[in-house]
């Protein structure tokens, strides 16, 4: 069996189509355990520290992310995290397996837009009686409720574009700024085993600040 690991950034330029999720409804999530006081594992903390600085704005350090991904910045299944003009920022972690029927896939992306609440929009490719136009749409769509862990309320979206395509994606707002966290619908997961492991990163979630 082979194994790739391809660059959240490359992923990010060619993710651009329309896309939902797998089906399945997500029932409001009822009150949950309040974050773990432990901090961001010390391995990983100095690149989550060191992306805070360049936003200049707090980031969300994972405790735990679904195997055989870590959170380590720029580790063995993510890359240099991209960071736009606005601040915004994205932390792609990607492992990658071919086998024999489908190939495996574990992606986890952790986005933020300092200073920024509203959700963020993307360009879609839509043709009809041979014309194609590219509107501009919100870049996540479609909510099912929402989840609760201690000081974080995240509205649950299942259709997504961009780097997102194709991912269950948790959204929140903390202190005038929207984060998300998504994870890619494909084998070994399933739509609810995906929405299990985005609230257990949820639920480790911790703040790290500039």
């Amino acid at each position: 069996m082979a194994r790739w690991l391809f660059p959240g950034l490359a992923l990010a330029a060619a993710a651009l189509a329309t896309s939902a999720c797998g089906g399945g409804h997500v029932a409001k999530a009822g009150t949950r355990q309040a974050h773990a006081a432990a901090g961001c594992p010390a391995a990983w903390a100095a690149g989550w520290r060191a992306l805070a600085k360049r936003v200049d704005a707090p980031v969300f350090c994972p405790r735990w992310l679904p195997q055989p991904l870590t959170g380590q910045v720029r580790g063995d299944y993510s890359t240099q995290p991209y960071v736009a003009k606005d601040r915004s920022y994205l932390v792609s972690f990607l492992w990658f397996e071919k086998m024999p029927t489908a190939p495996y896939e574990v992606h986890v992306n952790l986005r933020g837009w300092p200073g920024r609440t509203s959700i963020p929009t993307c360009e879609d490719t839509l043709t009809a009686g041979g014309e194609t136009v590219r509107p501009n749409v919100p870049c996540f769509a479609d909510p099912h409720g929402r989840v609760h862990v201690g000081h974080l309320t995240a509205t649950v979206y299942t259709a997504n574009q961009g780097i997102d395509t194709w991912h269950v994606l948790y959204a929140w707002r903390y202190h005038g700024s929207l984060y998300t966290v998504s994870q890619h619908v494909a084998p070994p997961f399933t739509y609810e085993t995906v929405i299990r492991s985005l609230d257990r990163i949820l639920r480790g979630l911790v703040l790290v600040r500039p």
